[in-house]
């Protein structure tokens, strides 16, 4: 009997054994995630982890998950094209997927500085093809002679048709002191070849200028392009230059702009403002925090700001806290009208997750998501070309001055 419970007792384990080895190797492939699985979980649980709408667009989370993971995902495309239908659910333009050359262009942008030639570029309207729309000011590029509106016929010898704008600016980037070749074209001299050397190019988005209004008022002219790295030192220098030039007023041009660095945009307030909330914030906890402005600003001089419908996120945030403070009042078209606040996470294959946080609110309470910030004075404008931009042709500047020269004088009298 000892023998026979012994032969029982194996002959079971036996049984249990290979149900078990069984069971896992069934198991198996449902545990171990492949490489595009891997990355859809990590975009999950970031968003898991940090979005401000705990409810995802009112759906199970955990449920989209599942279903995106037990769809097949043979490569790294479908992978992508998998999150993307995933942050597509959350019905959110602002949380967004960024494949790795996106990402790398906007952590570029947004740097403001970068290793290159020092070229803006864009693709002509017409033509398709690939322009110069200025050199940087100072860049190796505008050195060499090359000008606004050449074309770039190729780059290294591969033709710009064949490259998107992202990928034509990638090849002309690269280290510091090495060489790039470019074929240009221009109007009635034909193309011509120009080797450009490689060198750390600042991004200034800060265009200033000192101007003077029909009555004589020299006032500065300040175009803010976008809040990079580099928009606060910058646009305090333009601030220090014209006041030593004799500025005794101001135009701020945030139209088109399309936003930034949350910290930028608040750095920027307070070189205008001696004291004042600039911004409230709130996450998906409802935990309000705020940002002050403790003084003392690079001016007091009188201040009229320029907004239209291109005026986006952190441009907003410094409009709404210069027209909630009373430090300057607002011309042009109500803003984009976006009040939400996103992080950027780099992801583990180098690709990129902008997932919005927060939402934020101007110092007098104002939620201006989806609704924008009112100007104190509306002026709409006709479409002008860049070189248009701050002249007679300028509708919303003329009507900036008109305001600045009441302004003005008002606060002259008032002592």
């Amino acid at each position: 009997m000892g023998l026979m419970h012994k032969q029982v007792f194996r002959v079971g384990l036996s049984v249990f054994v290979a149900f078990w080895l069984g069971i896992c190797n069934f198991c198996q492939p449902a545990m171990a995630l492949t490489q595009e699985q891997k990355l859809v979980s990590e975009v999950w649980r970031i968003v898991n982890r940090t979005y401000l709408d705990d409810t995802f667009n009112h759906q199970n989370w955990a449920a989209v998950r599942q279903k995106i993971l037990s769809a097949s995902l043979p490569d790294q495309k479908a992978a992508y094209t998998a999150i993307q239908k995933m942050l597509k659910s959350l019905d959110d333009p602002f949380t967004r997927f960024l494949d790795p050359e996106q990402y790398r262009s906007l952590q570029v942008n947004t740097s403001g500085e970068l290793t290159g030639v020092g070229l803006q570029i864009a693709l002509n309207q017409q033509t398709g093809g690939l322009e110069v729309v200025a050199p940087i000011a100072g860049s190796p590029a505008e050195k060499a002679g090359i000008r606004s509106r050449d074309r770039i016929i190729k780059i290294e010898g591969i033709d710009t048709q064949n490259l998107t704008l992202d990928e034509a600016a990638a090849r002309m980037r690269g280290p510091i002191g090495s060489l790039v070749t470019l074929v240009i074209e221009r109007d009635g001299e034909g193309q011509k070849e120009f080797r450009v050397m490689r060198d750390r190019i600042s991004l200034n988005p800060v265009v200033a200028e000192l101007h003077s209004t029909p009555e004589g008022l020299p006032f500065g002219y300040i175009r803010l392009t976008q809040f990079n790295a580099n928009a606060p030192t910058e646009l305090a220098h333009a601030i220090n230059s014209l006041e030593k030039k004799g500025a005794s007023a101001y135009i701020l041009d945030l139209r088109n702009n399309p936003g930034g660095l949350l910290q930028a945009g608040i750095e920027v307030a307070r070189l205008w403002l001696n004291s004042g909330t600039i911004v409230y914030t709130a996450n998906r906890q409802g935990i309000q925090g705020s940002f002050e402005s403790f003084g003392p600003a690079l001016t007091n001089d009188p201040l009229i700001v320029l907004v239209n419908e291109g005026t986006a996120s952190a441009s907003e945030i410094l409009a709404g806290a210069l027209q909630d403070n009373g430090r300057a009042i607002l011309v042009g078209e109500t803003t984009f009208g976006k009040g939400l606040i996103q992080s950027l996470f780099e992801l583990s294959d180098g690709s990129g997750l902008a997932v919005t946080i927060a939402k934020y609110e101007t110092p007098n309470h104002r939620d201006i998501n989806k609704l924008g910030i009112k100007p104190d004075k509306i002026i709409s404008s006709a479409p002008i070309t860049r070189e248009q931009i701050g002249t007679e042709a300028d509708q919303q500047y003329q009507a900036a001055m008109e305001v600045l020269t009441k302004h003005s004088i008002l606060a002259g009298g008032a002592g």
